[in-house]
């Protein structure tokens, strides 16, 4: 059934969500600050917004894919934001990946203005936005996410109700913890390994069927190895992401003891300006601790 929706925030993720949005026949208008990414997505077949306000008095639900919570809160909260524009009775779907106390303070202003607030983070990167298979993890009441999920499913493969407003983001949080330590964990090996004298790309294959095999592993290793840190999702997001889930871990009084010390390497890169890396950059890091990088030996067949 086509909806009448609203899409803020047009990077590397918003482009192709609002895409697969226009492929399943939704009615869309777009904003965000850069005009090209709205000239871009309305060549495609949108509608121009003027602003968050115009957006949301023009749509039924409104989808914010945003940097980080202060970007939420301005889009949501501040001047021409979407309370402005929205109708009692809207849907405000914020699928950035975010602190859940922030999401928490947005749903709470939504519902005194009678808007209903789902947090909708996301996994799977560009790649994954691109195929319209991202896993979404949602967090608010189950009759709201009922309304929704069939929009949410033109964006992603896996669709899940975690549990209350800022479930979504607690849910997003692990699943960063579990990938940056993954790629943490992939580049020690993989560094071991290449100072070894071995080829990463035959222990790779090696050791991909195995326990050690994992989505991150499959992803990431062939990047690392062919040198390749364009970005599916940046250094300095994921940076982001870890800050969240410390400050989250330091308010419930969880330590969370390897996520400080991935965080701290995170930190390293994006002072050497590497913070607009693909997150498998995090193995530069470790390379530079070992004085190699991770490649195929001289002489080896590519």
């Amino acid at each position: 059934m086509s909806c009448k929706i609203g899409f803020i925030g047009l990077g590397i993720m918003g482009k192709p969500m609002s895409r697969n949005l226009l492929k399943a026949g939704h009615q869309l208008v777009v904003y965000d600050v850069v005009a090209a990414a709205v000239d871009e997505i309305a060549a495609a077949g949108a509608a121009r917004g003027a602003s968050s306000a115009d957006v949301a008095a023009r749509s039924d639900v409104l989808i914010t894919m945003l940097p980080d919570g202060p970007d939420v809160e301005q889009a949501v909260l501040g001047p021409a934001g979407v309370l402005e524009g929205a109708r009692p009775g809207a849907i405000l779907i914020d699928m950035s990946s975010i602190s859940p106390m922030v999401s928490q303070k947005v749903a709470a202003e939504c519902a005194a203005r009678g808007v209903e607030f789902l947090d909708a983070p996301v996994s799977g990167g560009e790649p994954k936005a691109v195929d319209g298979t991202l896993a979404i993890m949602v967090g608010g009441k189950q009759e709201v996410f009922d309304k929704a999920k069939d929009i949410l499913a033109a964006m992603g493969s896996s669709v899940t109700l975690t549990g209350p407003v800022g479930a979504g983001n607690v849910t997003k949080l692990a699943n960063q913890i579990i990938v940056a330590c993954n790629i943490a964990a992939m580049g020690e090996a993989l560094v071991l390994a290449t100072k070894a004298g071995l080829d990463p790309e035959v222990v790779f294959n090696a050791i991909k069927g195995g326990l050690a095999g994992s989505t991150v592993l499959n992803a990431k290793a062939p990047m690392v190895i062919s040198r390749n840190f364009k970005p599916g999702f940046r250094i300095r997001l994921h940076q982001k992401d870890l800050r969240n889930a410390l400050l989250a871990g330091e308010s419930l009084k969880v330590p969370l003891p390897i996520t400080s010390l991935v965080q701290q390497m995170i930190i390293t890169l994006m002072n050497e300006g590497k913070g607009d890396l693909d997150h498998s950059g995090i193995v530069n890091f470790l390379e530079a601790m070992a004085g190699i990088e991770v490649q195929k030996p001289a002489g080896a067949s590519a």
